[in-house]
Protein backbone atom coordinates (compact mmCIF):
# COMPACT_ATOMS: atom_id res chain seq x y z
CA UNK A 1 0.00 0.00 0.00
CA UNK A 2 2.81 2.26 0.65
CA UNK A 3 4.05 2.10 -3.05
CA UNK A 4 0.84 3.45 -4.42
CA UNK A 5 0.71 5.90 -1.94
CA UNK A 6 4.39 6.76 -2.82
CA UNK A 7 3.36 7.41 -6.05
CA UNK A 8 1.18 10.28 -6.00
CA UNK A 9 3.91 12.42 -4.83
CA UNK A 10 4.52 12.00 -8.65
CA UNK A 11 0.95 12.12 -10.06
CA UNK A 12 0.77 15.90 -8.01
CA UNK A 13 4.21 16.86 -9.69
CA UNK A 14 4.42 15.90 -13.19
CA UNK A 15 1.82 18.13 -14.18
CA UNK A 16 2.99 21.17 -12.77
CA UNK A 17 5.76 20.51 -14.76
CA UNK A 18 3.73 20.13 -18.05
CA UNK A 19 1.87 23.06 -17.05
CA UNK A 20 5.23 24.77 -16.62
CA UNK A 21 6.05 23.84 -20.17
CA UNK A 22 3.63 25.20 -21.43
CA UNK A 23 3.55 28.33 -19.89
CA UNK A 24 7.38 28.56 -21.54
CA UNK A 25 6.42 27.21 -25.17
CA UNK A 26 2.77 29.18 -25.64
CA UNK A 27 3.24 32.47 -23.55
CA UNK A 28 1.57 34.46 -26.39
CA UNK A 29 -1.51 32.29 -26.04
CA UNK A 30 -1.47 32.14 -21.79
CA UNK A 31 -1.04 36.16 -22.14
CA UNK A 32 -4.63 35.88 -24.48
CA UNK A 33 -6.37 33.73 -22.14
CA UNK A 34 -6.16 35.82 -18.91
CA UNK A 35 -5.32 39.33 -20.33
CA UNK A 36 -3.28 41.95 -18.93
CA UNK A 37 -2.19 41.23 -15.44
CA UNK A 38 1.22 40.86 -15.72
CA UNK A 39 1.41 39.89 -19.11
CA UNK A 40 4.15 37.82 -20.81
CA UNK A 41 6.52 38.43 -18.72
CA UNK A 42 4.18 37.25 -15.86
CA UNK A 43 3.58 34.04 -18.06
CA UNK A 44 7.25 33.24 -18.27
CA UNK A 45 7.67 33.64 -14.23
CA UNK A 46 4.83 31.89 -13.90
CA UNK A 47 5.92 28.89 -15.87
CA UNK A 48 9.30 28.68 -14.26
CA UNK A 49 7.69 28.87 -10.82
CA UNK A 50 5.75 26.19 -12.05
CA UNK A 51 8.64 23.86 -13.11
CA UNK A 52 10.76 24.65 -9.94
CA UNK A 53 7.92 23.34 -8.07
CA UNK A 54 7.38 20.19 -9.77
CA UNK A 55 11.69 19.71 -9.88
CA UNK A 56 11.74 20.07 -5.70
CA UNK A 57 8.75 17.88 -5.16
CA UNK A 58 10.07 15.44 -6.96
CA UNK A 59 13.73 15.52 -5.65
CA UNK A 60 12.44 16.08 -2.01
CA UNK A 61 14.73 19.35 -2.24
CA UNK A 62 12.86 22.32 -0.44
CA UNK A 63 9.86 20.31 -1.36
CA UNK A 64 7.81 21.83 1.85
CA UNK A 65 8.41 25.66 1.05
CA UNK A 66 8.05 24.47 -2.77
CA UNK A 67 4.50 23.56 -2.35
CA UNK A 68 3.95 26.30 -0.06
CA UNK A 69 4.95 29.01 -2.27
CA UNK A 70 2.93 27.00 -4.98
CA UNK A 71 -0.24 26.92 -2.97
CA UNK A 72 -0.01 30.71 -2.46
CA UNK A 73 0.83 31.15 -6.00
CA UNK A 74 -2.82 28.94 -6.90
CA UNK A 75 -4.29 31.16 -4.46
CA UNK A 76 -3.20 34.50 -5.92
CA UNK A 77 -4.28 32.67 -9.63
CA UNK A 78 -7.86 32.54 -8.02
CA UNK A 79 -8.27 36.03 -6.49
CA UNK A 80 -6.16 37.33 -9.97
CA UNK A 81 -7.44 35.40 -12.96
CA UNK A 82 -10.51 33.33 -11.79
CA UNK A 83 -12.26 35.21 -9.65
CA UNK A 84 -13.99 37.61 -12.12
CA UNK A 85 -14.31 34.78 -14.64
CA UNK A 86 -16.42 33.02 -11.77
CA UNK A 87 -18.64 36.19 -11.15
CA UNK A 88 -19.92 35.60 -14.52
CA UNK A 89 -20.76 32.05 -13.63
CA UNK A 90 -17.18 29.94 -14.90
CA UNK A 91 -16.18 28.28 -11.80
CA UNK A 92 -14.45 25.48 -13.41
CA UNK A 93 -10.98 26.93 -13.16
CA UNK A 94 -11.58 28.56 -9.77
CA UNK A 95 -12.67 25.42 -8.11
CA UNK A 96 -9.66 23.65 -10.09
CA UNK A 97 -6.70 25.96 -8.28
CA UNK A 98 -7.95 25.80 -5.46
CA UNK A 99 -8.64 22.18 -4.91
CA UNK A 100 -4.59 21.75 -6.09
CA UNK A 101 -3.79 24.86 -3.81
CA UNK A 102 -5.44 22.65 -0.89
CA UNK A 103 -3.49 19.37 -2.21
CA UNK A 104 -0.19 21.33 -1.83
CA UNK A 105 -0.58 22.33 1.47
CA UNK A 106 -1.67 18.85 2.28
CA UNK A 107 1.52 17.82 0.63
CA UNK A 108 3.40 20.14 2.63
CA UNK A 109 2.07 19.24 5.96
CA UNK A 110 2.48 15.68 5.59
CA UNK A 111 4.43 14.09 2.85
CA UNK A 112 7.64 17.09 2.60
CA UNK A 113 10.65 15.76 3.43
CA UNK A 114 12.53 18.68 3.75
CA UNK A 115 12.08 21.08 6.50
CA UNK A 116 15.45 23.11 6.43
CA UNK A 117 13.22 25.86 5.14
CA UNK A 118 9.97 25.88 6.64
CA UNK A 119 10.13 23.67 9.90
Amino acid sequence: MNSIIGIGRYLFAVPFAIFGFFHLTNAGMFNEMIGPPGGVAMVYITGIALLAASVSMIIGKFDKLASVLLALMLILFILIVHLPTALDGNTTNLLKDLALAGGALMYAGGYARDNSVIG
